[in-house]
């Protein structure tokens, strides 16, 4: 049986900017990511990547077309819905690790849970943060942690609060190989092992080959849909539209 979906859109159209320095973004894209899977979202420079995940997560609001995470449309909430469902359904994590420097790790890990008033279920706290292998540093603040260690706490800060999707941008660009490559293969995990839902923006087809599902974009359309995706896939599927 097929995996319910977890986000989507249908027919998105984005456009920046007016008359003839209008960019379009988006151009009638339609794409559904499905829950339990890791899906990498690619394509070259300027190709729409990055807009996508940003119309998906409730970050950019769209020209037309609907966006639905889970059960929920997003399309045309206030600021104020927006806010409240991103805090109870999505998780996020970036290139810049986004972690507040006064914090220990434990406190940045909890941060949003505490910021939407809910409380930590404890026992998927500890599964969270053994399978990251952080429970030393729990204590420790960003400056006293590695690039990968202080990744690997945005990471559980994105799945502590269970959310229906994470979204992951770039999530690997300011780390070093083998540091990335920790990241990438917990991500995974968090899907195969602990039922998570993760939608990653990348450029690298090694990363891309982590995941289980890989959405091209190409001028602001879906180019391909490439299944358990090779580093060597991705590189000839990029070629092909011209990246």
């Amino acid at each position: 049986m097929d995996s319910p979906t977890a986000a989507e859109v249908t027919d998105v159209v984005k456009v920046y900017g007016r008359g003839d320095t209008a960019v379009r973004a988006l151009n009638h894209v339609s794409v559904n990511f499905l829950a339990q899977r890791f899906t990498a979202i690619m394509g070259p420079s300027g190709s729409g990547k990055s807009t996508l995940m940003h119309c998906l997560a409730g970050l950019d609001a769209v020209d037309s077309g609907r966006v639905r995470i889970g059960r929920h449309d997003v399309t045309g909430l206030s600021d104020a819905a927006l806010t409240r469902l991103r805090r109870n359904h999505v998780g996020f994590v970036f290139q810049s690790f986004n972690l507040l420097p006064t914090l220990t790790a434990e406190e940045n890990i909890l941060l949003g849970l505490r910021l939407a008033g809910r409380q930590p279920d404890r026992q998927w706290f500890d599964t969270v943060v053994d399978v990251l292998g952080l429970r030393a540093r729990l204590g420790h603040k960003p400056g006293e942690l590695s690039g990968g260690q202080q990744q690997r706490v945005a990471c559980a800060r994105a799945l502590v609060g269970r959310p229906d999707v994470v979204f992951a941008d770039e999530p690997t660009g300011n780390l070093d190989s083998r540091s990335g490559a920790e990241v990438l293969g917990f991500l995974r995990a968090s899907v195969h092992e602990m039922g998570q839902t993760v939608v990653m923006v990348t450029h690298d087809p090694v990363a891309a080959s982590y995941t289980d599902h890989g959405v091209l974009l190409a001028d602001g359309r879906i180019a391909a849909h490439l299944q358990r995706p090779t580093a060597d896939a991705v590189l000839s599927a990029l070629a092909n539209v011209g990246a």
